[in-house]
């Protein structure tokens, strides 16, 4: 479903692809479009969006409908009924409201599995508690309760969003990263289907840990949803470790290749590992902790992956 009615800016985007384009949804104003996206969801898991979830929707897609132009692509492949896993890139900390504005005018709002830290912000935190949103408490005896609050909202038919990487990739050239488990976990728990996302046109707008954004000229959102994750051969076999790392790279697989269609390259043959550079799990790898001077390196980075700003849409390796 395209939004963007500027036929130029998405001709330009990719010249001479043939795309199937829903048709658009009206232009109506937010108190009958949020009425609408309400009828979505209650007819797919018999439940209203809450109120602090439509209240964040009516102030923020304005913003994004004046300040970016889109070119969404894969609209079928989104589940119109049942719960279900949905696993973008991650590029930029503008791109989960990217990301979800593709997903709730589509009428699929997404309920994300997001860092313990965010929900520990003044007001950010009551609202995405208001919003159910799903925290994930790292390295704690409270890790597996985002586990079973992401099964439990896929069985009431959610769509729950999910980042592999787990943060903002670290590769140079910003392909996904090696993924961790965590939507493999729910996926095979659940038997529901996993929908690769990539994204390319948020690190315009702001890149990785850029403070500032770039609002001018609009940048275009370019998302595309990719058809199912085939995980349906690994249901029946032991939950072991290599099972669930062979899941995940199966997602990782599917969301490279729908990003090197969007960008019209290739990706690296091997994925980038953090782990094998040297990098924190999380966090601004380039920023050094206090009292040194280095931006890289294992000692530098380990530092700055305790005191990092909180990054929104995190999933997590269970």
């Amino acid at each position: 479903m395209l939004l963007d009615t500027d036929p130029v800016s998405r001709e330009d985007a990719h010249p001479g692809l043939c795309r199937q384009a829903p048709s658009e949804p009206p232009r109506v104003g937010p108190t009958k479009w949020l009425a609408r996206v309400d009828d979505s969801v209650t007819a797919s898991s018999r439940r209203r969006l809450p109120f602090a979830y439509r209240f964040v929707v009516a102030l923020l897609r304005p913003v994004l409908m004046v300040l970016t132009k889109r070119d969404w692509r894969g609209v079928e492949n989104l589940p119109t009924s049942g719960g279900f896993v949905v696993t973008p890139n991650h590029l930029s900390h503008v791109d989960p409201l990217v990301f979800a504005h593709f997903l709730v005018d589509n009428e699929r709002p997404p309920f994300f599995l997001g860092k313990e830290g965010v929900f520990r912000v003044p007001v950010v935190g009551a609202i995405l508690r208001g919003a159910e949103q799903i925290p994930v408490y790292r390295n704690t005896g409270k890790a597996a309760d985002a586990f079973r609050a992401a099964v439990a909202a896929i069985e009431e038919g959610k769509c729950v969003g999910v980042y592999p990487e787990g943060t903002l990739t670290r590769d140079p050239d910003l392909w996904p990263m090696v993924g961790k488990t965590g939507a493999a976990r729910i996926a095979l728990a659940t038997r529901c289907p996993v929908i690769p996302v990539a994204q390319w046109g948020p690190q315009a707008l702001l890149e990785p840990y850029a403070k500032r954004p770039k609002l001018f000229p609009r940048k275009t959102m370019h998302v595309t949803a990719g058809p199912p994750v085939d995980l349906s051969d690994l249901y029946d076999r032991p939950l072991t470790g290599a099972l669930l790392r062979e899941a995940t790279d199966r997602i990782m697989a599917a969301i490279t290749a729908q990003l090197e269609q969007i960008r019209g390259e290739q990706a690296p043959t091997e994925r980038f590992d953090s782990r094998k550079h040297g990098l924190p799990s999380t966090g601004n790898f380039h920023r050094a902790p206090r009292g040194t001077t280095g931006t890289t390196g294992t000692a530098g980075t380990a530092g700055a992956a305790g005191t990092h700003a909180p990054e929104p849409g995190e999933g997590d390796d269970a």
